[in-house]
């Protein structure tokens, strides 16, 4: 199964326990593989520096074993599907060109609503965490 993790996810999981944790913890148990793009990393830590105040240290540790096991993606095509060339677009593009079997976001306003994206099911980390326990 590959799963792309939108940055809110990822940000979330490094902070905070919850369900978000445990997506973290199941990519880095190699539940599932892990599809990302330098985009989406630089966007985790601009958002852990920024709005969390985390040293750059902080943040390299927190994100090192997660690179590592990603799958690092650069897509060639653009999505528009959200308005105003919007990051949301680029994990859409991420998760479409590695043909994941689904994208994780807590972004109920742009991704969320779609519910499926060119074969991508986008779904909320307790629904991602059920589907891997299923084997789905």
């Amino acid at each position: 199964m590959k799963a792309a993790l939108d940055s809110n996810v990822i940000v979330s999981g490094v902070l905070f326990s919850g369900n978000e944790e445990r997506v973290l913890e199941a990519t880095l148990k190699r539940q599932f593989e892990l599809i990302s793009s330098d985009l989406i990393f630089r966007e985790v830590e601009g958002v852990l520096g920024r709005k969390f105040g985390r040293s750059a240290t902080e943040i390299a540790e927190a994100l090192l074993d997660l690179r590592d096991l990603a799958t690092i993606i650069d897509p060639p095509r653009t999505i528009a599907v959200v308005p105003g060339n919007h990051p949301d677009n680029r994990v859409l593009e991420c998760a479409v060109h590695a043909e994941a079997d689904y994208l994780v976001t807590g972004d109920r306003k742009h991704l969320l609503s779609l519910g499926e994206f060119e074969g991508v099911k986008i779904v909320r980390a307790p629904e991602f965490l059920a589907a891997l326990k299923s084997g789905d």
